[in-house]
């Protein structure tokens, strides 16, 4: 039937340009944003997924900077436990010597000058240690905790080794001397004992170091498995993409000229009546 006043062929010709035209626009964002889903209105149901697991990823990226600075609290407790070591291997040498009967006084105060300096600097090293306002070495804290999971219910926990003078791990007082030959004697055996318990103390800190660095590696193994869920949920495949585009924009042209030819169906009906 030929009308003017309906073209049932230009209707179906524009559904038809429109759709095509709407496809297009889709492609076009998902190359323009490299993702297949980029909103809700492109699939509610992934998005949600997608949006879940990308909380998860920065829940991790929290996780991850707070492992890091735990780590790096212990590592700065050990560095402080193996100075102290040090330092007690050489009071001990000191202690050694003034416990020998024939030194004389001069000498053994000489030795004992030397290891008074070496007893203060174990304070000092005791006191410096500190990272982000946290020291696991002068007894202030009774431990470190670092998370371990993204919703923040696991944690990671290092005890502190309270390395200060006169306490339970360095025996040894802030008062302690080797003027004597009975006192440097009685001090040979309280440093050694002082030493054996920093060493433990170190094993200790060296243990929960290598904790903080397991599960930094897991979190980020985590991480990573998330991140590629979420590409392989939401990213656009660009060469499908890419050929979705040449196809949709020849058949946009077609279309134009489709509802063209659908226009001018009407113009028949003048050839009726001339």
């Amino acid at each position: 039937m030929l009308s003017v006043n309906t073209n049932a062929g230009a209707m179906i010709a524009l559904q038809n340009l429109t759709q095509t035209n709407a496809d297009l626009m889709k492609t076009q964002n998902a190359i323009n944003t490299g993702l297949s889903v980029a909103s809700a209105k492109d699939n509610g149901a992934v998005y949600a997924i997608a949006q879940n697991m990308r909380g998860d990823v920065s829940g991790y990226t929290a996780v991850t900077a707070s492992l890091q600075r735990a780590e790096s609290t212990v590592d700065v407790a050990t560095s402080a436990g193996e100075a102290i070591s040090d330092l007690l291997v050489e009071m001990k040498a000191k202690a050694l010597a003034a416990a020998d009967t024939s030194l004389d006084t001069a000498s053994r105060q000489a030795l004992n000058e030397d290891f008074k300096a070496l007893r203060d600097q174990i304070k000092t090293v005791v006191t410096n240690a500190t990272f982000n306002g946290i020291n696991l070495v002068n007894n202030s804290t009774t431990g470190i905790q670092a998370l371990a999971s993204a919703d923040g219910t696991k944690k990671v926990t290092v005890q502190d080794e309270a390395m200060q003078l006169s306490g339970s791990i360095v025996t040894i007082k802030s008062t302690s001397t080797i003027s004597t030959q009975s006192k440097a004697s009685t001090m040979v055996a309280s440093v050694a004992a002082s030493l054996k318990n920093v060493n433990a103390a170190l094993g200790r800190l060296g243990a929960g170091s290598k904790k903080f660095d397991i599960q930094l590696t897991f979190v980020q193994k985590l991480s990573d498995a998330l991140t590629t869920g979420i590409g392989n949920l939401v990213d656009a495949d660009m060469a499908t993409e890419s050929a979705k585009l040449q196809s949709l924009q020849v058949k946009q042209q077609l279309g134009v000229q489709a509802l063209s030819i659908a226009n001018q169906a009407p113009g028949i009906v003048l050839s009726l009546f001339r």
